[in-house]
Protein backbone atom coordinates (compact mmCIF):
# COMPACT_ATOMS: atom_id res chain seq x y z
CA UNK A 1 0.00 0.00 0.00
CA UNK A 2 1.53 3.01 -1.39
CA UNK A 3 1.60 6.67 1.44
CA UNK A 4 -0.49 9.24 0.85
CA UNK A 5 -0.09 12.97 1.88
CA UNK A 6 -2.90 15.55 2.19
CA UNK A 7 -1.61 19.24 2.30
CA UNK A 8 -3.91 21.75 3.77
CA UNK A 9 -3.71 25.54 3.93
CA UNK A 10 -5.57 24.77 6.82
CA UNK A 11 -5.74 21.57 9.43
CA UNK A 12 -7.87 21.57 12.42
CA UNK A 13 -6.32 18.38 14.50
CA UNK A 14 -9.28 18.11 16.98
CA UNK A 15 -7.85 20.77 19.30
CA UNK A 16 -6.72 23.92 17.28
CA UNK A 17 -6.02 24.89 13.26
CA UNK A 18 -2.67 24.90 12.37
CA UNK A 19 -1.35 26.20 9.03
CA UNK A 20 0.79 24.49 5.93
CA UNK A 21 0.73 20.93 7.37
CA UNK A 22 0.14 17.84 5.90
CA UNK A 23 -1.22 14.08 7.03
CA UNK A 24 0.55 11.03 5.76
CA UNK A 25 -1.86 8.51 5.76
CA UNK A 26 -1.38 4.37 4.60
CA UNK A 27 -3.85 1.75 4.02
CA UNK A 28 -6.20 3.81 5.90
CA UNK A 29 -4.37 4.84 8.51
CA UNK A 30 -2.89 8.30 9.89
CA UNK A 31 1.07 7.60 9.54
CA UNK A 32 1.92 11.38 10.54
CA UNK A 33 1.39 14.82 10.54
CA UNK A 34 4.04 17.13 8.94
CA UNK A 35 4.86 20.61 8.18
CA UNK A 36 3.81 20.81 4.65
CA UNK A 37 6.98 20.16 2.06
CA UNK A 38 7.63 23.10 0.50
CA UNK A 39 7.40 21.47 -3.28
CA UNK A 40 3.77 20.21 -2.53
CA UNK A 41 0.76 22.89 -3.24
CA UNK A 42 -2.02 23.22 -0.39
CA UNK A 43 -5.41 22.19 -1.35
CA UNK A 44 -7.55 25.41 -0.26
CA UNK A 45 -10.08 25.05 2.66
CA UNK A 46 -9.92 23.26 6.24
CA UNK A 47 -8.88 19.28 6.35
CA UNK A 48 -10.47 17.67 9.31
CA UNK A 49 -11.73 14.83 11.02
CA UNK A 50 -14.84 13.58 10.15
CA UNK A 51 -17.97 14.67 11.62
CA UNK A 52 -19.56 12.68 14.89
CA UNK A 53 -22.88 12.61 15.29
CA UNK A 54 -24.69 11.61 18.91
CA UNK A 55 -28.04 12.11 17.68
CA UNK A 56 -29.32 10.76 13.84
CA UNK A 57 -32.74 9.69 14.18
CA UNK A 58 -32.56 8.47 10.34
CA UNK A 59 -31.17 8.97 6.79
CA UNK A 60 -31.15 7.80 3.22
CA UNK A 61 -35.21 7.43 3.78
CA UNK A 62 -35.00 5.40 6.66
CA UNK A 63 -36.39 5.99 10.19
CA UNK A 64 -34.75 3.79 12.90
CA UNK A 65 -37.59 1.87 14.57
CA UNK A 66 -40.08 -1.00 13.41
CA UNK A 67 -38.48 -3.04 11.18
CA UNK A 68 -34.62 -1.56 11.60
CA UNK A 69 -32.45 -4.27 11.33
CA UNK A 70 -28.51 -4.11 10.46
CA UNK A 71 -28.91 -3.46 7.11
CA UNK A 72 -31.18 -0.37 7.46
CA UNK A 73 -28.22 0.75 10.18
CA UNK A 74 -25.80 0.14 7.30
CA UNK A 75 -27.79 2.54 4.95
CA UNK A 76 -27.92 5.15 7.65
CA UNK A 77 -24.46 5.02 8.33
CA UNK A 78 -23.30 5.34 4.63
CA UNK A 79 -26.07 8.13 4.18
CA UNK A 80 -24.66 10.30 7.04
CA UNK A 81 -20.71 9.28 5.78
CA UNK A 82 -21.92 10.88 2.62
CA UNK A 83 -22.66 14.20 4.30
CA UNK A 84 -19.42 14.03 6.31
CA UNK A 85 -19.83 12.20 9.71
CA UNK A 86 -16.72 9.21 10.42
CA UNK A 87 -19.40 8.12 12.74
CA UNK A 88 -22.73 8.03 14.12
CA UNK A 89 -25.49 7.15 16.76
CA UNK A 90 -28.42 6.20 14.98
CA UNK A 91 -31.35 7.20 16.92
CA UNK A 92 -34.55 5.34 18.05
CA UNK A 93 -37.53 7.85 19.33
CA UNK A 94 -39.67 6.44 21.71
CA UNK A 95 -41.09 3.17 21.36
CA UNK A 96 -42.77 0.42 22.08
CA UNK A 97 -40.58 -2.30 24.42
CA UNK A 98 -40.52 -4.54 21.50
CA UNK A 99 -39.18 -1.82 18.93
CA UNK A 100 -36.34 -1.16 21.39
CA UNK A 101 -35.80 -4.56 21.61
CA UNK A 102 -35.25 -5.50 18.14
CA UNK A 103 -33.43 -1.96 17.40
CA UNK A 104 -30.81 -3.28 20.39
CA UNK A 105 -30.29 -6.49 18.69
CA UNK A 106 -30.07 -5.08 15.26
CA UNK A 107 -27.35 -2.59 17.12
CA UNK A 108 -25.22 -5.46 18.23
CA UNK A 109 -25.36 -7.44 14.59
CA UNK A 110 -24.33 -3.89 12.95
CA UNK A 111 -21.29 -3.45 15.25
CA UNK A 112 -18.26 -3.54 13.05
CA UNK A 113 -20.38 -1.33 10.29
CA UNK A 114 -18.29 1.56 8.76
CA UNK A 115 -19.69 4.93 10.33
CA UNK A 116 -21.80 2.70 13.22
CA UNK A 117 -20.30 3.83 16.73
CA UNK A 118 -23.39 2.54 18.89
CA UNK A 119 -26.76 3.24 19.59
CA UNK A 120 -28.86 5.89 21.45
CA UNK A 121 -32.29 5.94 22.73
CA UNK A 122 -34.16 9.32 22.96
CA UNK A 123 -37.07 7.53 25.41
CA UNK A 124 -39.39 5.78 26.02
CA UNK A 125 -38.72 6.42 29.35
CA UNK A 126 -39.52 10.76 29.25
CA UNK A 127 -42.09 13.49 30.64
CA UNK A 128 -45.36 13.36 28.53
CA UNK A 129 -45.56 17.06 29.54
CA UNK A 130 -42.13 17.56 27.28
CA UNK A 131 -43.00 14.50 24.97
CA UNK A 132 -42.87 17.04 21.55
CA UNK A 133 -43.24 14.88 18.73
CA UNK A 134 -42.47 11.90 20.33
CA UNK A 135 -46.07 10.13 21.27
CA UNK A 136 -47.10 10.62 24.37
CA UNK A 137 -49.34 7.24 24.75
CA UNK A 138 -45.73 5.74 24.50
CA UNK A 139 -44.08 7.20 26.87
CA UNK A 140 -43.52 5.66 30.39
CA UNK A 141 -42.05 4.92 33.27
CA UNK A 142 -38.44 2.75 33.48
CA UNK A 143 -39.45 -0.67 34.96
CA UNK A 144 -36.81 -3.34 36.43
CA UNK A 145 -36.64 -5.14 32.69
CA UNK A 146 -36.33 -2.33 30.83
CA UNK A 147 -32.80 -1.49 32.77
CA UNK A 148 -31.83 -5.38 32.72
CA UNK A 149 -32.21 -4.76 28.80
CA UNK A 150 -30.14 -1.64 28.49
CA UNK A 151 -27.03 -2.84 30.94
CA UNK A 152 -27.63 -6.24 28.71
CA UNK A 153 -27.08 -4.10 25.31
CA UNK A 154 -24.49 -1.79 26.78
CA UNK A 155 -21.86 -4.89 26.56
CA UNK A 156 -22.23 -5.60 23.68
CA UNK A 157 -22.62 -2.31 22.09
CA UNK A 158 -19.91 0.46 20.92
CA UNK A 159 -21.58 2.75 22.47
CA UNK A 160 -25.19 3.33 24.29
CA UNK A 161 -26.78 6.81 24.73
CA UNK A 162 -30.21 6.62 26.78
CA UNK A 163 -32.17 9.74 26.93
CA UNK A 164 -34.48 10.14 30.03
CA UNK A 165 -36.49 11.64 32.14
CA UNK A 166 -35.60 12.21 35.53
CA UNK A 167 -38.95 11.81 36.31
CA UNK A 168 -39.62 8.98 34.82
CA UNK A 169 -36.16 6.99 35.81
CA UNK A 170 -34.79 7.11 39.73
CA UNK A 171 -31.55 7.66 41.23
CA UNK A 172 -30.99 4.27 41.25
CA UNK A 173 -31.54 3.41 37.90
CA UNK A 174 -29.33 6.11 36.18
CA UNK A 175 -26.80 5.11 38.95
CA UNK A 176 -26.80 1.49 37.53
CA UNK A 177 -26.66 2.54 33.84
CA UNK A 178 -23.92 5.07 34.13
CA UNK A 179 -21.99 2.05 36.26
CA UNK A 180 -22.84 -0.40 33.23
CA UNK A 181 -21.02 2.41 30.59
CA UNK A 182 -24.21 3.80 29.37
CA UNK A 183 -24.07 7.54 28.35
CA UNK A 184 -27.18 8.78 30.00
CA UNK A 185 -28.37 12.11 29.15
CA UNK A 186 -31.41 13.65 30.53
CA UNK A 187 -33.58 15.70 27.86
CA UNK A 188 -38.06 15.65 27.42
CA UNK A 189 -38.03 16.68 30.90
CA UNK A 190 -39.74 19.40 33.31
CA UNK A 191 -37.68 18.15 36.17
CA UNK A 192 -36.78 21.30 38.24
CA UNK A 193 -33.11 22.56 39.46
CA UNK A 194 -32.63 19.80 42.37
CA UNK A 195 -33.86 17.22 39.95
CA UNK A 196 -31.57 17.49 37.02
CA UNK A 197 -28.72 18.03 40.01
CA UNK A 198 -29.55 15.22 41.51
CA UNK A 199 -29.82 12.96 37.91
CA UNK A 200 -26.19 14.45 37.73
CA UNK A 201 -25.23 13.11 40.37
CA UNK A 202 -26.17 9.86 40.39
CA UNK A 203 -24.10 9.30 36.57
CA UNK A 204 -26.06 10.72 33.85
CA UNK A 205 -23.60 13.08 32.03
CA UNK A 206 -25.66 14.78 29.32
CA UNK A 207 -28.59 16.55 28.00
CA UNK A 208 -29.95 15.79 24.71
CA UNK A 209 -30.67 19.28 22.43
CA UNK A 210 -30.48 21.87 25.10
CA UNK A 211 -33.14 24.75 25.25
CA UNK A 212 -35.69 21.68 23.37
CA UNK A 213 -38.53 19.56 25.31
CA UNK A 214 -36.80 20.75 28.69
CA UNK A 215 -37.50 22.79 31.37
CA UNK A 216 -36.40 26.31 31.13
CA UNK A 217 -34.27 28.79 33.28
CA UNK A 218 -36.36 30.71 35.09
CA UNK A 219 -34.46 33.00 37.81
CA UNK A 220 -36.55 31.16 41.10
CA UNK A 221 -36.72 27.61 39.57
CA UNK A 222 -33.52 27.25 36.75
CA UNK A 223 -35.21 23.97 35.63
CA UNK A 224 -32.96 21.89 33.31
CA UNK A 225 -31.37 24.46 31.26
CA UNK A 226 -29.76 25.93 34.50
CA UNK A 227 -28.57 22.86 35.71
CA UNK A 228 -26.81 22.34 32.18
CA UNK A 229 -25.45 25.95 32.16
CA UNK A 230 -24.07 26.28 35.31
CA UNK A 231 -23.11 22.56 35.97
CA UNK A 232 -20.55 20.59 34.35
CA UNK A 233 -22.40 18.27 31.91
CA UNK A 234 -22.05 17.79 28.14
CA UNK A 235 -25.31 18.71 26.11
CA UNK A 236 -26.00 18.27 22.65
CA UNK A 237 -27.44 21.48 20.61
CA UNK A 238 -29.48 21.66 17.20
CA UNK A 239 -27.18 24.94 15.45
CA UNK A 240 -29.68 25.49 12.93
CA UNK A 241 -31.17 28.99 14.01
CA UNK A 242 -34.55 27.12 14.40
CA UNK A 243 -34.46 25.03 17.10
CA UNK A 244 -32.25 27.65 18.98
CA UNK A 245 -32.08 31.39 18.61
CA UNK A 246 -28.42 32.19 18.34
CA UNK A 247 -28.95 34.82 20.94
CA UNK A 248 -29.50 31.86 23.51
CA UNK A 249 -26.91 29.96 21.81
CA UNK A 250 -24.73 32.77 22.59
CA UNK A 251 -25.38 32.58 26.29
CA UNK A 252 -25.07 28.92 26.52
CA UNK A 253 -21.13 29.29 24.52
CA UNK A 254 -20.82 32.10 26.92
CA UNK A 255 -22.05 30.06 29.95
CA UNK A 256 -19.98 26.67 29.08
CA UNK A 257 -16.35 27.19 27.61
CA UNK A 258 -16.55 23.20 27.12
CA UNK A 259 -19.41 20.63 27.12
CA UNK A 260 -21.34 22.11 24.15
CA UNK A 261 -21.11 19.53 21.14
CA UNK A 262 -23.67 19.68 17.69
CA UNK A 263 -26.14 17.22 16.74
CA UNK A 264 -27.88 17.06 13.83
CA UNK A 265 -31.04 15.62 15.07
CA UNK A 266 -31.93 14.97 11.50
CA UNK A 267 -34.74 12.09 10.18
CA UNK A 268 -35.44 9.94 7.33
CA UNK A 269 -35.20 12.77 4.93
CA UNK A 270 -31.16 13.43 5.56
CA UNK A 271 -28.98 12.56 2.05
CA UNK A 272 -32.48 12.51 0.07
CA UNK A 273 -34.96 15.33 -1.46
CA UNK A 274 -37.88 13.69 0.12
CA UNK A 275 -40.33 16.32 1.19
CA UNK A 276 -42.22 14.35 3.66
CA UNK A 277 -42.30 11.13 5.18
CA UNK A 278 -44.29 9.23 8.10
CA UNK A 279 -43.35 9.06 11.22
CA UNK A 280 -45.44 6.26 13.62
CA UNK A 281 -48.56 7.00 11.39
CA UNK A 282 -47.72 10.67 11.60
CA UNK A 283 -46.96 13.12 8.22
CA UNK A 284 -43.56 14.59 8.75
CA UNK A 285 -43.36 17.61 6.61
CA UNK A 286 -40.20 19.41 5.01
CA UNK A 287 -40.34 23.18 4.34
CA UNK A 288 -38.24 26.03 4.60
CA UNK A 289 -35.34 23.88 6.14
CA UNK A 290 -37.74 22.69 8.85
CA UNK A 291 -39.30 18.96 9.74
CA UNK A 292 -42.58 19.67 11.36
CA UNK A 293 -45.78 17.67 12.10
CA UNK A 294 -49.13 19.08 10.77
CA UNK A 295 -49.53 21.06 13.69
CA UNK A 296 -46.43 22.95 13.27
CA UNK A 297 -44.59 21.17 15.99
CA UNK A 298 -40.78 20.72 15.09
CA UNK A 299 -40.04 17.06 14.35
CA UNK A 300 -36.41 16.70 14.20
CA UNK A 301 -34.15 19.12 12.25
CA UNK A 302 -33.41 19.24 8.52
CA UNK A 303 -29.51 19.64 9.46
CA UNK A 304 -26.16 18.77 8.58
CA UNK A 305 -23.55 19.16 10.42
CA UNK A 306 -21.09 21.51 8.02
CA UNK A 307 -24.05 24.01 8.88
CA UNK A 308 -24.33 23.52 11.98
CA UNK A 309 -20.95 24.33 12.08
CA UNK A 310 -21.50 27.63 10.35
CA UNK A 311 -24.59 28.37 12.67
CA UNK A 312 -21.86 28.02 16.05
CA UNK A 313 -19.56 30.14 14.39
CA UNK A 314 -22.57 33.09 13.64
CA UNK A 315 -23.65 32.49 17.29
CA UNK A 316 -20.34 33.27 18.58
CA UNK A 317 -18.20 30.28 18.90
CA UNK A 318 -14.31 30.85 17.33
CA UNK A 319 -13.80 28.40 14.64
CA UNK A 320 -11.76 25.84 15.77
CA UNK A 321 -14.08 25.18 19.15
CA UNK A 322 -16.99 25.08 16.29
CA UNK A 323 -15.14 22.55 14.59
CA UNK A 324 -14.39 20.99 18.01
CA UNK A 325 -18.29 20.70 18.75
CA UNK A 326 -18.59 18.49 15.66
CA UNK A 327 -15.46 15.90 16.02
CA UNK A 328 -13.63 15.70 19.24
CA UNK A 329 -16.37 16.66 21.92
CA UNK A 330 -18.66 14.02 20.82
CA UNK A 331 -16.37 11.70 20.18
CA UNK A 332 -14.61 12.10 23.41
CA UNK A 333 -18.17 11.89 24.87
CA UNK A 334 -19.07 8.50 24.32
CA UNK A 335 -15.48 7.12 23.94
CA UNK A 336 -14.80 6.77 20.13
CA UNK A 337 -11.65 6.97 18.60
CA UNK A 338 -12.70 9.37 16.21
CA UNK A 339 -12.59 13.29 16.19
CA UNK A 340 -8.79 13.70 15.66
CA UNK A 341 -6.24 13.79 13.53
CA UNK A 342 -3.12 11.85 15.37
CA UNK A 343 -0.95 8.91 14.14
CA UNK A 344 -2.67 5.72 14.18
CA UNK A 345 -5.98 6.85 14.06
CA UNK A 346 -8.33 6.27 11.12
CA UNK A 347 -7.93 8.31 8.23
CA UNK A 348 -11.76 9.10 8.17
CA UNK A 349 -11.00 13.03 7.20
CA UNK A 350 -12.94 15.60 4.89
CA UNK A 351 -12.58 19.09 3.73
CA UNK A 352 -14.65 21.94 4.35
CA UNK A 353 -13.96 25.29 2.24
CA UNK A 354 -13.72 28.68 3.33
CA UNK A 355 -17.26 28.91 3.56
CA UNK A 356 -17.22 25.92 6.08
CA UNK A 357 -19.18 23.80 3.25
CA UNK A 358 -18.41 20.04 3.21
CA UNK A 359 -16.44 19.59 0.07
CA UNK A 360 -16.37 16.35 -2.31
Amino acid sequence: MSRCLLAATRLFDGEALLDDMAVVTQGGVILDVIPRPADLRPRDGILMPGFVDLQVNGGAGLMVGAGTDAQALARICAAHRALGCAGVLPTLITDTPAVTAAVLEAGIRATGTPGFLGLHLEGPHLDPRRAGAHDPALIRPMEDADLTRLIAAAAHLPALMVTLAPESASADQIAALAQAGVIVSLGHSACTLDQAQAAFDAGARAATHLFNAMSQMGHREPGLVGAVLSGEAHAGVIADGVHVDPAALRVALRARPHGLFLVSDCMAVAGTQMTEFTLQGRAILRRDGRLTLADGTLAGADLRLDRAVRGAVAAGADLARALAMATSVPADLIGAPLGRIAPGRAADLIWLDDSLTLMA
